[in-house]
């Protein structure tokens, strides 16, 4: 089903080499500003802060909100959250989002790591220390919750998941994160114009779900691994992670320290494994 707003219309003039050309409506992915707001303290001394500003394609915006506030570290479980509601302004309609948390939520602003304006290609922007992944990491450790997965169940994911990105096959512009269990079946799949949120997306899906620590499943990621996405992984004890496109040094190294099985270059013939091969059978 594809998200309310996630889709725009674009007049265009499409160029052949053969035969002349035509003018025609064409569907576009949306990059709006998301504002995060977080509202902390005790009654009769509340604080709002302004979080973060991200680059994403709307829809899901609350799911990204608690993704990203787990993956700082802001929150540990859903009832963190006391409320999340968009605000309307007369120059940011459902841009803005207000999350309120619970009071017992120890706000401290000043040590949070994180640059304040993030680009729809970049989730990290400052975090690129892996102890401090480390410092953040909820629960689990670098070689339990250890599960095997046959590789014909691998091969099998990429066409899952095409099949089920809903806003991609409109505009062929975003990224998904697609999470399955361990018999291939999609548990949920995020698209954004920013891999990072995808990944917020489904973490923030998974948390209020109740599904972390999430060491039973598979994360599927439609394009490169990059560092920031296996950080996230990393935090929401994701064992197995498998890309359609390439890993980066960074994202091996990082999923060597966190015992994840990492995967690339994955079609419907072939895949890389470069840590942990014998999840694989």
């Amino acid at each position: 089903m594809i998200e309310k707003n996630s889709v725009g219309k674009k007049n265009v003039i499409k160029i052949f080499k053969n035969k002349e050309s035509e003018n025609l409506s064409d569907n576009v992915a949306v990059e709006e500003p998301l504002e995060i707001r977080i509202t902390h303290g005790k009654k009769g001394n509340l604080k709002t802060t302004n979080l973060s500003v991200t680059m994403r394609t709307p829809g899901n915006d609350a799911e990204l909100a608690t993704g990203f506030l787990y993956s700082e570290g802001i929150i540990n479980d859903f009832e963190d959250i006391k409320s999340i509601n968009h605000i309307d302004t007369l120059t940011n309609f459902n841009n803005i989002l207000q999350v309120v948390l619970s009071e017992n939520i120890n706000f401290d602003i000043e040590k949070t790591e994180k640059h304040f304006y993030t680009s729809s290609s970049c989730g990290v922007c400052g975090k690129t220390s892996i102890n401090s992944i480390k410092q953040l990491k909820k629960s689990g450790s670098i070689s339990n919750n250890f599960i095997k997965i046959n590789k014909e169940l691998i091969f099998s994911l990429p066409q899952k998941l095409l099949s089920n990105q809903s806003v991609f096959e409109n505009t062929g512009g975003l990224h998904a994160s697609a999470l399955f269990d361990i018999n291939s079946n999609i548990v949920t799949i995020k698209e954004d114009v920013g891999r990072h949120n995808a990944l917020d997306k489904l973490i923030g899906f998974s948390l209020k779900n109740k599904l972390l620590p999430l060491s039973k499943y598979i994360l599927l990621l439609s394009g490169r691994a990059s560092f920031e996405l296996i950080q996230k992984a990393a935090l929401a004890d994701i064992k197995i992670v498998a890309s359609i496109g390439a890993p980066s040094s960074l994202a091996i190294q990082t999923a060597e320290e966190f015992g994840i099985t990492l995967i690339g270059f994955l079609n419907i013939q072939k895949f890389n494994i470069y840590t942990f091969p014998n999840r694989i059978v």
